[in-house]
Formats: structure tokens, sequence, C-alpha cells
């Protein structure tokens, strides 16, 4: 038996997914909405990010169900839980976390980074030692570490095939009931790309994706992939968790900008006056004070309130989230002055137009011409500015790790990879590995928000839609 465990930023993310489904909801029944996302999801690069995007969201959501396991316990005794919460992702990845090693070690390596002194058969040698986890099935590392590493490559490439060539074969069955045509035929037009959904460009990622995949899998099973960090821990099990806190940062953050971007802008655009002058003055005065002291100095107030009050928090992992949910407040707080200040101005411009003047000559009342002509004419540019502003604070926390006053040093995040990497730089010989890969999971999140912006800014911007791309007959 299990005991679930829901932390603030668990149930947040929960709250994300409920209102992400509402959405989709609403936009199939809305057909303006699902004429602009099919024109944006009808481009190969928006749909070939959404892949990626959709695989992170994946493993941040299996990281976000949080559970406490139950303790062995005598007959007739009450059932104990583990005093530390664990998540779904955690068990999947408990193999590899549980195969610690001394220290540093390289990727797909059976011995250690650096010699050290030990003995072997009886003689003290210096050299590199034996993993403890890594190429253990091996008996002599030097001469069958690439050819054990190539044997279970070529095995994983033969699942990976197999698994994308049935998945094709049911895509084009599915295809040809749905469509009529041959299976020739069908299968032509996607070799083509002249169909209406960018089939083959979505193959070829679910195929990349599959491979890669199925690569790190079948060779985690005996060896460290990404290699392992100065304690000895897998950096591809720290990869994997640093997913859920960039996403929850983004997602978080996000979703504290939206309602005070929109209603205090909205309110300083329609109402004017006084209380335009108002809200000015809050987004200016915020924005004239440097975001990262003013995060800082509420971090480090945090941290003190924590360490002052141990006995709010009951674990170690409540703390860190608390800091984690503190971090996304402060950070929203920072940053909406920009889409505040779109608003206002966009506001100001509709305020002026025929329909909402005669609207408020038939005393159409303030809160309902706000709700149904402000509003809705706005949120082209609220869902433009949101997706764009989500790879920023994915960096931002990178950034604020970096400096020390981001997420709790012992959560997993890309900032703290990238700020324990700095020492790491300095050594000699190198360690590259933790910082390579911190870089290649945030380039691809970044890269993935940032090109699927593009495609939503161009399909919902009536001044840059896009009116070349047409519907495949």
């Amino acid at each position: 038996t299990m005991q679930p465990v829901f932390l603030l930023t668990d149930l947040f993310v929960y709250g994300i997914l409920l209102f992400v489904l509402w959405y989709i909801w609403h936009v199939r029944s809305d057909r303006n909405l699902r004429a602009n996302w099919r024109l944006a999801m009808q481009r190969p690069v928006a749909m070939v990010s959404s892949m990626v995007l959709g695989f992170f969201l994946v493993v941040a959501l299996t990281d976000s169900i949080h559970y406490r396991e139950a303790l062995p316990a005598a007959p007739g005794q009450a059932t104990q839980y583990s005093t530390e919460a664990i998540s779904v992702l955690d068990k999947v990845l408990e193999p590899l976390a549980k195969a610690r090693e001394r220290s540093y070690s390289e990727p797909l390596s059976a011995v250690g980074f650096r010699k050290e002194t030990f003995e072997r058969d009886g003689v003290s040698v210096r050299d590199y030692p034996r993993l403890r986890f890594g190429g253990q099935h091996l008996s002599d590392p030097t001469q069958e570490l690439s050819a054990d590493v190539s044997s279970k490559s070529w095995s994983s490439l033969g699942l990976s095939l197999t698994i994308i060539g049935l998945t094709i074969v049911l895509g084009l069955s599915w295809a040809k009931v749905r469509t009529g045509q041959t299976f020739s035929d069908v299968w032509a037009r996607f070799q083509t790309g002249q169909t209406e959904w960018p089939w083959r460009a979505m193959a070829l990622t679910f195929a990349v994706m599959v491979l890669c995949i199925t690569w790190v899998a079948v060779l985690s099973q005996g060896y460290h992939v990404f290699g392992t960090d100065r304690t000895g821990n897998s950096v591809l099990v720290f990869a994997l968790k640093s997913v859920r806190t960039a996403l929850v940062i983004g997602g978080l953050t996000t979703l504290v900008v939206l309602p005070l971007a929109l209603l205090l802008g909205v309110m300083a655009g329609y109402l004017r006056g006084w209380v335009d002058e108002v809200i000015q003055y809050i987004y200016t005065l915020l924005a004239s004070i440097p975001d990262v002291l003013l995060i800082a100095a509420s971090v480090l107030l945090l941290q003190v309130f924590i360490d002052k009050n141990q006995g709010v928090f009951e674990t170690a992992l409540e703390r860190a989230d608390a800091r984690l949910f503190f971090l996304c407040l402060i950070l929203g707080i920072t940053s909406f002055t920009g889409l505040c200040r779109l608003v206002r101005g966009e506001t100001l411009k509709l305020r002026e137009l025929e329909y909402i003047q005669s609207a408020r000559a038939f005393g159409v009342s303030t809160p309902r011409v706000l709700w149904r002509h402000i509003v809705p004419n706005l949120m082209h540019l609220v869902l433009i500015n949101t997706v764009m502003q989500f790879s920023s604070f994915v960096l931002a926390e990178a950034v604020l790790s970096y400096v020390g006053v981001g997420v709790d040093p012992k959560t997993a995040s890309f900032g703290v990879m990238i700020n324990t990497a700095r020492a790491e730089l300095a050594q000699s010989p190198l360690v590259w590995w933790s910082l390579t890969t911190a870089f290649g999971f945030m380039f691809l999140i970044v890269l993935s928000a940032n090109l699927l912006a593009d495609a939503v800014r161009d399909a919902f911007d009536p001044r840059t839609r896009l009116r070349s791309v047409t519907p495949v007959s």
C-alpha cells in the first residue's frame, strides 16, 4: 500500500493539466480558435516541437505523483509509512539511482575517472578502479567495453526499428480505413508529405525519439549513459528529475503572470483616470527594481522563515518544494509588467472602437463589456506572449540557481547542474558531461517552446497570420 502526498507544486501541476484539458474542449467548440490552432499545428515545426514538449510533460507529470511507501509491519500492528515521499519517476529510475559510484565516471565507462591507490591481487597499485555498477558484467573492460557497447547498441536499434515499423504500419492501416484509399496511395501521399497534417515530420520525429530513448534504456542496464557526478549519482537521473523543475517554473510562473497582467492591464486601459495612474505607478515601481535583487531578498527571507520554523514542513522535500513555489510567485510578480503594458495599450485602442461605444450607449455594464468584448479580443496577444515567455522563465531558473538565489540546492534543476559544473570545468582532467547534459536538455526544451511560440504567433496574430497553409484534400 501507499499514502498519497500532495505538494504545493503538485496541486498546481494538476490544476494546469485540468486547465489544458478544458482549453482543448473549449477549442473544439469554438470555430475560430479551432481554425487558428489547425493553422498553427499544420506546420511541421509546430507539430515536431509539440511532440518533444509532450515527452518532457509526461516526464514532469510522472515526477509530480508523490506518495509514501508502506514500511514492513508486524502482524496486528497499524501500517506505518516512510517519512520521505517519492514520485512515480523515482520508482521507475530506482535501479539507476541505487547504482551509485564512488565519484566521477565518464559516460559509458567501466572504470573510475581518476586514478586511485588500491590493492589488486595483494599488491598495492595506482590505477583506474573498477566501477561498482558500470561495466560490472565485463571481465576485462579494456578489451570488452567497445564490443559490448556496440552489441547493446545494435540490440536497441533492432528493438527501435521493430517499434517504429509496427507504429507506421498501424498508422497507414488506420489512414487507409479512414480515407478509403488503397495502401499504395496512402503510402505515396505519406512519402511526399501531401497530407492534411504533417504526418511525415511526425513519423521522423517519433522515430528519432524512439531510437534515442531505446538506446539510453538498453545501455542504462549496464552503464551510466551520461556518467556520474561528484557524489557518484547518475547524471541521467538528475537531468530527468530537473525536467519537472523547469516546467513547473515555466508553467506556474506563467499562471501567476496571466491574471495579474490581464486584470491590471484591462482595468488601466478601460477605466483610465486615477485607476490607470495607480496601476501604472505599481508596475513602473516594480520595473524599476532589479529583478535579481528583489528575488534574492524574497528567497532569503523565505529561507530565514523556514530555518526558524522547522515544524511547518515535515520533510526536506516539502521545504524544497515550498521554496520552489515561492520562487515561482516572486518571479511572476516581477515579470508581469511587460504583458501588463501590452494589454493596457491594446485596451486603450479597443475601448474607442464603435462596437464598444455602442455597447456602452445601450447601457451594458462595465464588467460585461470587459468580459464579453475586451478580453476575447486580447486573448491572441496573451496567448502569444504566454508561450514566448515560457522559455524565458525556464532560462531564468538556470540563471537564478547559478547565482545562488534559485531553487533549493537539494532540488534537481538545470541551474543547480550548471552551478555545480563551474568548479568541474576548472578541474584537470575536465569534467564535461554534467554541463553538456544540462545544456542538451535545456536546449531541447527552450528550442521546442520557441518554435511552437513562433507557429502560434503566426497563426493567431492577424497581422502576421500565415495565408499560405491550406489543407490538402
